[in-house]
């Protein structure tokens, strides 16, 4: 089975292919842009299987289809309204949103395995599907923000709300949250994923290794090299910095 990723997001990309992978799934490419991936099928065989994301960095990930007639069976992954979304049942469409859950995924390839014979009739529906997609996607929506968070301890799932995190940060290429009650947690994410999840109002990323709410603040300090250090209520295991090119977006979004 070939496979193929067309994902906005470099870190998602290679999230979702590295969970793939778990499901000895090999993903042969992964594309970021609509310009990359008309280039890309304008030159290559078509994959058995595309995952694809709606927004991409260029546009819509539909104008690939308007230039290029794929032969390849589609699952969709996003982050847009999981109501929204049900318009994409409409024909059978399969979609994961964001961040996707490894069960969902493994249940979304089995359902594409069972079906692969038909797979190739199944395309001549697609513009269909596209066009009705695309009238859904012209009438806005709220656009929805992660609320909670699902962690394992042991055997055992947690649920964490955003009401409860103090902060967000990556150690040793994990990716953890930190709560009030000074107690972190590896989540299966990346702070690049989060940045998209979470609502930009309330939550801000001060540097490469940090995500902080701003209800969590307690305390700015001017920091070197025209820095800004944040300290927060309990976290102490590193110093929180600002660093110097986010500073006056930093600012700004402090009003």
């Amino acid at each position: 089975m070939i496979t193929l990723i067309i994902e906005d997001e470099k870190p998602a990309a290679r999230l979702l292919q590295r969970k793939l992978e778990k499901l000895n799934v090999k993903v042969e490419t992964m594309l970021h842009s609509v310009e990359e991936a008309v280039d890309w099928f304008e030159n290559n065989s078509h994959p058995d299987l595309i995952f694809l994301d709606i927004q991409l960095s260029d546009g819509l990930s539909f104008e690939i289809f308007e230039k290029i007639d794929i032969k390849s069976a589609i699952i969709f992954t996003t982050a847009y309204d999981e109501y929204a979304l049900k318009a994409f049942k409409l024909n059978s469409i399969d979609y994961l949103l964001k961040p996707i859950d490894e069960d969902d995924l493994e249940t979304a390839v089995s359902k594409f395995k069972t079906r692969m014979p038909k797979a190739e009739a199944e395309t001549s529906n697609l513009q269909l599907d596209f066009e009705q997609i695309r009238q859904m996607l012209s009438n806005p929506f709220e656009k929805t923000y992660k609320k909670r968070f699902t962690v394992k301890i042991g055997q055992h799932l947690k649920v964490i709300t955003t009401e409860e995190i103090e902060c967000f940060f990556s150690e040793n290429k994990g990716t953890y949250i930190h709560t009030y009650d000074n107690r972190d947690y590896l989540i299966d994410s990346t702070l690049e994923i989060l940045e998209q999840e979470l609502d930009k109002k309330d939550f801000f990323r001060v540097s490469r290794k940090f995500i902080v709410p701003l209800k969590a603040i307690k305390e700015i300090q001017v920091y070197t090299n025209s820095r800004l250090k944040v300290i927060l209520p309990t976290y102490k295991e590193d110093e929180v910095i600002v660093s110097r090119e986010k500073v006056q977006d930093f600012k700004t979004w402090l009003g």
